[in-house]
């Protein structure tokens, strides 16, 4: 993945922040209406959860998990923080389990180009995972239940 640079990130990273709001959305088509968690599941495959972690008048901020159980601990991976904005219908990562989030890394705003790379890429892996969890038919329950991992 570190491998793969379009030659326009700008335009990229939008179109791909388009892509992924319309994913979720086809992956999770009730999203909105989740107060707090849900948990997708699929036939054969780690239950999908969703954290809503806040909620204004036009964005949301999720995340979204795997949980694979191991024999002595549970491992959480991917877990990605998601910022969907509803009226611009765009879903933008905000950081992952395995990197810190984009304000951490660059605080320097003269870094946008690397900033905006470092962005481009934690999208394409969400453009890539939801195609996954698409293509596995995850299902989200309408009822909220049983949400604790």
């Amino acid at each position: 993945m570190s491998q793969l640079r379009p030659v326009n990130t700008s335009l990229c990273l939008e179109k791909i922040c388009e892509s992924n709001y319309q994913k979720l959305f086809r992956l999770i088509p009730n999203l909105c209406a989740f107060e707090k968690c849900a948990i997708g599941l699929t036939q054969g495959r780690p239950s999908l959860y969703l954290d809503v972690l806040e909620r204004n008048p036009y964005t949301l901020t999720i995340e979204l998990s795997h949980c694979f159980n191991r024999p002595l601990s549970e491992l959480i991976a991917p877990a990605v923080k998601i910022r969907v904005y509803l009226d611009a219908q765009l879903a933008e990562v905000i950081r992952d389990k395995d990197r810190p989030a984009v304000d951490r890394v660059y605080q320097n705003p003269g870094r946008a180009l690397e900033i905006q790379d470092y962005k481009w890429r934690l999208n394409y892996f969400l453009q890539k995972w939801l195609d996954h969890c698409l293509k596995t038919d995850y299902r989200f329950d309408s009822a909220e239940s049983g949400c604790v991992i």
